[in-house]
Formats: C-alpha cells, sequence, structure tokens
C-alpha cells in the first residue's frame, strides 16, 4: 500500500513516504520495549508533567497541525482546529486522574478470606500497538496514547497510510514532551505488515478503531497469540425521533450529526427513525436544510461539508445511494456525484428504503442519511436493533417513559437523550455486536493495558 498524503480536495497527490525497513521496524519495536522498563520506574507525578506539556505543545502547534489534518482528510479546517483542542484536553483529563483512576484497592475485612491484607493493583502491560484510522487522525490516537502512556505502557502507532503526516507529527510528540526515548512511535506501515508485529513477542496488547474486516484480522491474530485486544470498528447509529420531540432541535441535531466530518463519524446518527406523527414534517424540514449547506474547499470558512477523504470511500457511498435508488429508494435530497475535481459527495436523505437494499445493513460512511417511518416506540426500537451494529444512539422526546424505555430496549454502547452522540474523556466509549469490544476512555480506558493484580498477605 502506498503510503502518502494525497488532497482530496484536489486528487492530487502531495507527498510520499517510504515505508520503514525491517531493521526501523525493529529499532522502533526494541526502543519500545526499553522504553516499558523505564517508564515502570517513573511515577505519575513526573508522567503527569510529560503528559501536560504534551498537550501545550499540541496547542501551540494548533494550527500548523489543523492544516495538516485538513491537507491529509479534508475535513473543514474549523473542525480540524476542534478536534486539536479536543485531544488536548484529553492528554489533560489523564494527566489529571490517571492516579486515582489506578489506585490499590483493598478489601475491607481482609479476614474474610484469611489474610491480614487482600486487595488488587493496577501495572502495566508493556508495549501496546494501536492501529488507527484516518477520519479523526489526533483524537482517535490520542484518547488511546494518553491512558496507555500514563499507566506506564509504550505505544507503537500503525496510522492510516494516506495520513503521515499526522502520524509523523505525533511521532515526536511525546519525546518533546519529556517521555522516554521510544515511549511513543509511529511505524510506517502497511496493513499487510500489522500480524507481524501483533506476533512479536514484546507487544503485549492491541486495539484498533477501523473496519470490521480489520478488527476480525487484527483479533484473530491477536487471539491465536493470546493477546489482549480493544476494538471499535463503527456503526450505523440510529437517530429515534418521538412525537414530543422539540423538532426545530431534533432536525439540526439531525444535520450536524450527519455532516460532521463530512459525514464520516462512526457514532454519528446515520439511521433516522422518526414517529409517523411528525414524520412527514422532519422529513421535509431535514430534506431542506442538507439541501442548504455549502459544499467546498475546507479550507474556506464558509465551507460545512469537504470531501470525502478517499476516492474508494467516495465511490463506495455513491454504489450503496445507487443501489437503493435501483431499488425504489426515494431521494429527498442530494444523491448524485457532482462533477469537479476531488471526492465530494452532496449532503443526501434517502426514504422508502425496504430490506434488499444495502444501506438498510451496511454503513454509509459519508453525508448520506436513511429515514424510516415507524408507528410506535416499539417499532422504532426494532428498526434501530436490527442492524448488526451497536455503537451509539441518540433518542428524541420529551417523555421519560420514552427515555427508560430507549435507554433499556436499545442495543449499544451508549444512548443520548435529546443530544448528539459524542465521545468525551469523561464517560466509556465503545461499542457491542459488531460494533466491537471493550471501551477506551475514562476510567475503564485506562484499565483496559493494565494487569489488574491480586495481592493477598497473611
Amino acid at each position: 500500500m502506498t503510503i502518502a498524503t494525497t488532497n482530496p480536495t484536489t486528487g492530487i497527490v502531495e507527498k510520499t513516504f517510504e515505508p520503514h525497513t525491517a531493521a526501523e521496524i525493529e529499532r522502533r519495536i526494541s526502543l519500545a520495549d526499553s522504553a516499558t522498563r523505564s517508564l515502570r520506574t517513573t511515577t505519575f507525578a513526573e508522567r503527569s508533567r510529560w503528559m501536560r506539556t504534551a498537550a501545550d505543545l499540541l496547542e501551540a502547534d494548533g494550527d500548523a497541525v489543523a492544516r495538516i489534518l485538513t491537507l491529509e482528510m479534508g475535513k473543514p479546517f474549523t473542525q480540524a482546529q476542534a478536534e486539536v483542542l479536543k485531544s488536548a484536553k484529553g492528554l489533560r483529563f489523564y494527566a489529571e486522574h490517571t492516579e486515582e483512576f489506578l489506585a490499590p484497592e483493598r478489601v475491607e475485612d481482609p479476614s474474610s478470606v484469611n489474610a491480614s491484607y487482600a486487595g488488587t493493583r493496577y501495572e502495566p502491560l508493556g508495549v501496546v500497538l494501536a492501529v488507527m484510522p484516518w477520519n479523526y487522525p489526533m483524537w482517535q490516537v490520542l484518547r488511546f496514547a494518553a491512558p496507555a502512556l500514563m499507566a506506564g505502557n509504550a505505544g507503537l502507532l500503525k496510522h492510516a497510510s494516506n495520513v503521515p503526516q499526522s502520524a509523523l507529527y505525533l511521532d515526536t510528540l511525546f519525546l518533546r514532551a519529556g517521555f522516554p526515548p521510544g515511549s511513543f512511535a509511529s511505524l510506517l506501515i502497511g496493513s499487510r505488515d500489522v500480524a507481524d508485529v501483533i506476533r512479536d513477542h514484546r507487544v503485549k496488547a492491541v486495539t484498533l478503531t477501523g473496519s470490521e474486516h480489520a478488527g476480525r484480522e487484527v483479533a484473530a491474530t491477536a487471539g491465536r497469540e493470546i493477546k489482549k485486544t480493544v476494538l471499535e470498528l463503527g456503526g450505523s447509529d440510529a437517530f429515534v425521533v418521538m412525537p414530543s420531540a422539540d423538532l426545530d432541535e431534533a432536525v439540526d441535531v439531525a444535520v450536524l450529526t450527519r455532516t460532521q466530518n463530512n459525514g464520516q463519524s462512526c457514532i454519528a446518527g446515520k439511521r433516522f427513525i422518526v414517529h409517523a406523527d411528525v414524520y412527514e414534517r422532519f422529513a421535509a424540514m431535514f430534506a431542506e436544510r442538507l439541501a442548504a449547506l455549502t459544499v467546498g474547499d475546507p479550507m474556506d470558512p464558509a465551507t460545512q461539508i469537504g470531501p470525502l477523504a478517499t476516492e474508494s470511500g467516495r465511490d463506495e457511498l455513491s454504489e450503496l445511494v445507487e443501489d437503493a435508488k435501483a431499488k425504489g429508494a426515494a431521494v429527498l435530497a442530494g444523491g448524485v456525484v457532482p462533477n469537479r475535481s476531488g471526492w465530494f459527495y452532496p449532503p443526501t436523505l434517502l426514504a422508502d428504503l425496504n430490506d434488499d437494499m444495502r444501506i438498510v445493513m451496511e454503513e454509509a460512511f459519508g453525508p448520506v442519511a436513511s429515514l424510516y417511518r415507524a408507528d410506535d416506540r416499539q417499532q422504532a426500537a426494532d428498526i434501530a436493533n436490527q442492524t448488526t451494529f451497536g455503537l451509539g444512539s441518540s433518542v428524541w422526546s420529551t417523555d421519560p417513559d420514552d427515555h427508560e424505555f430507549f435507554t433499556s430496549t436499545l442495543d449499544a454502547g451508549a444512548v443520548f437523550i435529546n443530544g448528539m452522540t459524542a465521545s468525551f474523556p469523561e464517560l466509556p466509549f465503545g461499542g457491542i455486536k459488531s460494533s466491537g469490544y471493550g471501551r477506551e476512555l475514562a476510567a475503564v480506558g485506562v484499565r483496559e493495558f493494565c494487569n489488574l493484580k491480586t495481592v493477598w498477605r497473611r
């Protein structure tokens, strides 16, 4: 696979990079292994100081980093700037809270287990490999790197091959901040080389955010090696609208959730399931507001939606829409690839969907929304749960009974009531079913890559 920065706004290859040689890969893994032994001797206070410095450096480099994100994957520049700030916030969150998250715990009455002391403690696993996607080139990586390093692990990053400049920026960030050499390193390698890194005895665990296919491959390799994995594999999130909802707010958020990051967000609402009582009004408002959005150069402040990150991604999205159209879907907005350079796709709204259409079960990774009508909340839940995915979900209603019903009924890693699904450092993030397993962020995110050691003393 070519490792290159290709500008999705123009389709022009801006810069190519040579993959790391076998010798360089070995050097980086060896250095990471040495760093784990060094990190074990450091204190939370030391690692916290370095992590805060990394956050300061990232913010100081903010606009330059944001330009890299926009250049490499096409998100509007203002959204790239917001990603940088969110990433710095995540670094500071773990700098502040990891010590309490990993504090030893003790049994109140150790005599119940015939001991004078009994409890648990968290210890780092060692070198953790992260296989990361291109859609949030900073945030996706740093929400792994911050807890892993703060716990005393070292990190290796195999970033997506279309965001090499993002990967190389991260390659030096933690060293600049004061962490021991080798604590974090990027590997410029193709997907076919990942299995060999996983099989290396010095690599103790793997985390992946990406496609279901990639997750299966990584999990299979790690499973054969008996190594811990955390997988976040995307989703086709439900966005449920009930009769008591504030429709204006629900439509505004529906537009934002389906078009943020140019529609390339795993946790964004993709399937809009609307109660029959408000379906027609919601559909008309949604279509009108989607059609009014400005698509264009992501560096232009007036642009609301830039290009998709890759030509193949744009083509796959178009194929899903064309399949639905051929099988009878109604196109309420968009639906046609524009005749222009770059990998653009218009905000699109599809209705009158049936089970023969691929888009009903497959994830639409771009600004395409699927609209469903539900006669009651049970039917809404059934439609929401019909896919193999289970990442996030959003419910719009002012009825407390609806809140409880959907919270307990929806098959998802998260349920947001009257708000857009999002990731926060303070809350666990992850899914069920084909959306993966394990959790990132919050306390559980730092504990995923620790050995929970039981300590018993007579």
